[in-house]
């Protein structure tokens, strides 16, 4: 196994993916119920500790800047990225849910249909719209041309928005109904203006984006019909998460390159490395795949994971940083993966 435990930082508290947030050469992660953390990712040293609330909803990590909402403070926070400094907070109703950055733009609202979207200036916290009435939709997703994505669980359409002012840009149609993904992503970019999302029953949507949205399906072969979960776009190609493994697809056509078996339950996240990629079984074991999708080595952690996060790019801290290739949150820790250096203790094999 070519990868390796770097570090380990213990949170006192359960691991959820949505309260960690990786951008550069910074890793943000909430811990010990009421604290946002800011680490070295090389060697998980503490940048920056302040106080945040208990039990985020979402932390975000974009342009510089860090973004959050806990569940006992009705405020969306920005913060800076280096220093921790609050820039701003905004009021917001309670119950609010889903952080979405685009541009210059932060969108807040909209999970479990909760409370109504709201959108404000990057900056600033200024106000810049918010919708008439409650809006249930899964994750919003950016789409980089003043448009976001957005749409309520259980519906067979999507919608796109104009961040600018919120208004209605365009409604399309899908194959199937979108899951239930509460705070998980359901919209997958996948390269040249196209979203890739899978539908109840197990259907691959999909979009190319733009003036006169197209819909296309793709087919999965004997894939498994009760399967919704979010498509992964890693090395180029797509990962579809199956009960026990992967299906892997060309990005092109979707037609299906390998079934990757792992012979367990997967954890969310598939992270490509110098020798192939990186899965996780949710039970605690991490699985180096080589370049054709067969198993080549084992990394047993011992805690169960709950999902795998990419890490910094190579070089971020500078030239020649041996950059951490991921970080695994498991039940009570967050764990930073890399290639072997002289202080990074070796576990499995």
């Amino acid at each position: 196994m070519s990868t390796y435990v770097r570090w380990e930082r213990p949170l006192h508290q359960r691991g959820n993916p949505r309260t960690v947030a990786v951008d550069g050469d910074c890793v943000v992660v909430h811990e010990r119920l009421s604290r946002l953390v800011c680490l070295d990712p090389e060697d998980g040293s503490v940048r920056w500790d302040r106080p945040f609330g208990r039990w985020p909803r979402a932390v975000v990590a974009a342009g510089g800047r860090c973004y959050g909402i806990a569940q006992d403070v009705d405020a969306l926070s920005c913060r800076d990225l280096r220093s921790g400094e609050e820039l701003w907070s905004a009021p917001l109703p309670g119950y609010t849910g889903h952080v979405m950055v685009a541009g210059d733009t932060v969108l807040v609202g909209g999970w479990r249909g909760y409370t109504p979207l709201q959108a404000f200036d990057t900056a600033t916290g200024r106000p810049a719209w918010r919708s008439g009435g409650r809006v249930h939709t899964v994750l919003p997703l950016g789409l980089g041309d003043g448009t976001a994505l957005l749409g309520g669980p259980g519906e067979a359409e999507v919608r796109r928005i104009r961040l600018g002012d919120g208004s209605e840009a365009e409604r399309v149609r899908l194959p199937g109904a979108l899951p239930y993904g509460d705070d998980r992503a359901v919209f997958t970019r996948a390269g040249d203006g196209r979203v890739l999302l899978r539908c109840v029953g197990g259907v691959l949507a999909e979009l190319r984006c733009g003036t006169g949205t197209r819909v296309r399906t793709l087919p999965v072969p004997d894939g498994d019909p009760a399967a919704a979960g979010p498509v992964s776009e890693a090395g180029g190609l797509l990962w579809l998460r199956e009960p026990r493994g992967f299906l892997v697809l060309d990005p092109a056509g979707g037609s299906p390159l390998r079934r990757v078996k792992a012979g367990r339950r997967m954890a969310d996240g598939v992270v490509p490395v110098a020798d192939g990629f990186l899965v996780a079984g949710a039970q605690g074991t991490l699985f180096r795949l080589g370049p054709d999708g067969e198993v080549a080595g084992r990394l047993v952690l011992g805690q169960r994971i709950a999902g795998l996060l990419p890490g910094a790019p190579a070089g971020a801290n500078g030239p020649g940083a041996r950059a951490v290739q991921a970080f695994a949150l498991t039940k009570g820790t967050l764990v930073a993966l890399g290639a072997p250096s002289g202080t990074s203790p070796a576990r499995g094999h």
